[in-house]
Formats: structure tokens, C-alpha cells, sequence
């Protein structure tokens, strides 16, 4: 079952970037630069490249500058979610920009990007996501191929496309790719204040409704000071590569 392309998104950009300093004192972690370019800006890169109209980020660390910065984005449309007073966590972020993401919405990390052909993954996730099997559609991406991540790894993949987490084993061959495709409605009786994005998620687990689709492309995780030269190491391979 093939879906309309959600016209929305939500990009988690509040966090306090302490794997990457000491950069991010001074500086928030979304407008770290790589390859030339700030993280949050390959992020929405995507998104106007995939034909969404509006973006909401939130804002806390730093937020004086994140506003200035995105000031001079046109494609997609910024809506600025203020969270000066407190940090909501990633499911509080989302709850206070409930009013602006419609009913079903991507949402994507700020550190995390992808190079893919001109808006692919994004127009995958819609075009792969049945409402009567899939409450959440995640991005996922082979944890071998994962540009700057170190961990043991998130789900395993079942044939179906369902989602499982790897529990006590020692590894797990899937990361989740910091963006998903969801819907407003699963965040009824959600809790007041911060919260993660994980009780969604393992809610959706639960009932079998939890699924990823593999990306297609380069992924690129920038959480600590030394990702960034391996990010950009890996862009310049894949230039290379197509030229």
C-alpha cells in the first residue's frame, strides 16, 4: 500500500552534543560542519530534496545561534520549537510539535545524514508504509556499512520487515539510521514533559508494528569529534567514485 509523501517533519536538534566536545561548547552540534557544510543543513538537504514543505526543529543548547543560522532557510520552511526552558528529550520534542507535523510525519536525528539519490529514502519510507500492518517505518542501515558508528548494533530485520532489538545478544547486524516515518496518533496519552522516542518505539514493538526499511546510499553518523574526518573521508571516496 502506497502512502502520500508526508508534507512534514520533525528534526531533533535540541541536545547538548556531549560526546562532541569540546566543539560543542561553543558551538551547538547541529551546525558542526562537514564536508563543507553543517549537519543540520545536509539534514534538511534531504528533506527539500524529498519535496517536504516545513521542518520543525527544536532548539535548546545554544538556541540563540541554531535561530540565527536557520534564519536563512527557505526549502523546507522552518518552524523553530523552543525549548530554552527545558529540554524535552527526543518523545517530548516531538508531543510539543504535535501542532505542526500533521498526521503522519517523518522525524530525523540532526546527526546523523545520508547521501541517496535526490530525496530516495524518504519517497522508500512513504511509498513502503502500510497503516493496517506498520505503526512506525524506520530507516535502517547495515551496521558494517555504518560511516562513524561504533556500537554493537540496534535491531535484527525479520523477512516480513518487522523489527527486533537485539536484547542480550552481543551484536545485531541493523542501526537504526536516526529517521522513521510515524504517525500523530501514537503519541495519545503520551506523558507530559521529557521522555524518549524508545517508549514509542517499544510500544510499537509490542504489538508487531514496529518496521524497517534499509537505506539506500551512504549514511554518515557524526556523534564524536573524530567522526567528522571519517565522514568526510567517506564523502570524498563516493565523489570520487562517481566522477
Amino acid at each position: 500500500m502506497t502512502v502520500a509523501l508526508p508534507t512534514s517533519a520533525m528534526v531533533l536538534a535540541a541536545g547538548l552534543g556531549l560526546r562532541m566536545r569540546p566543539l560543542t561548547l561553543t558551538t551547538p552540534k547541529p551546525l558542526i560542519e562537514v564536508a563543507g557544510r553543517t549537519l543540520i543543513d545536509h539534514v534538511l538537504d534531504r528533506l527539500a530534496e524529498a519535496a517536504i514543505e516545513r521542518a520543525v526543529v527544536n532548539v535548546h543548547h545554544l538556541a540563540d545561534r541554531m535561530e540565527a543560522h536557520l534564519k536563512g532557510r527557505r526549502r523546507p520552511r522552518i518552524i523553530l520549537s523552543d525549548e530554552r526552558a527545558e529540554l524535552l528529550d527526543s518523545g517530548g520534542g516531538v508531543v510539543k510539535a504535535l501542532p505542526h507535523l500533521g498526521q503522519r510525519f517523518f522525524v530525523t536525528n540532526a546527526d546523523s545524514f545520508w547521501i541517496d539519490e535526490a530525496g530516495a529514502n524518504l519517497r522508500a519510507l512513504a511509498d513502503a508504509f502500510d497503516p493496517s500492518t506498520t505503526d512506525i517505518l524506520m530507516l535502517v542501515v547495515p551496521r558494517e556499512a555504518a560511516v562513524g558508528f561504533d556500537g554493537a548494533g540496534d535491531f535484527f530485520l525479520q523477512p516480513d520487515g518487522r523489527l527486533a532489538r537485539r536484547g542480550s545478544a552481543p551484536t545485531a547486524p541493523f542501526v537504526y539510521a536516526g529517521c522513521c516515518l510515524m504517525e500523530a496518533r501514537l503519541f495519545a496519552g503520551a506523558p507530559a514533559g521529557p521522555f524518549s522516542l524508545n517508549r514509542i518505539f517499544d510500544a510499537a514493538l509490542a504489538q508487531g508494528r514496529l518496521h524497517g526499511r534499509v537505506l539506500d546510499g551512504l549514511w554518515l553518523h557524526v556523534g564524536t569529534p573524530p567522526a567528522i574526518a571519517l565522514a568526510e573521508a567517506a564523502i570524498a571516496g563516493r565523489r570520487r567514485a562517481a566522477s
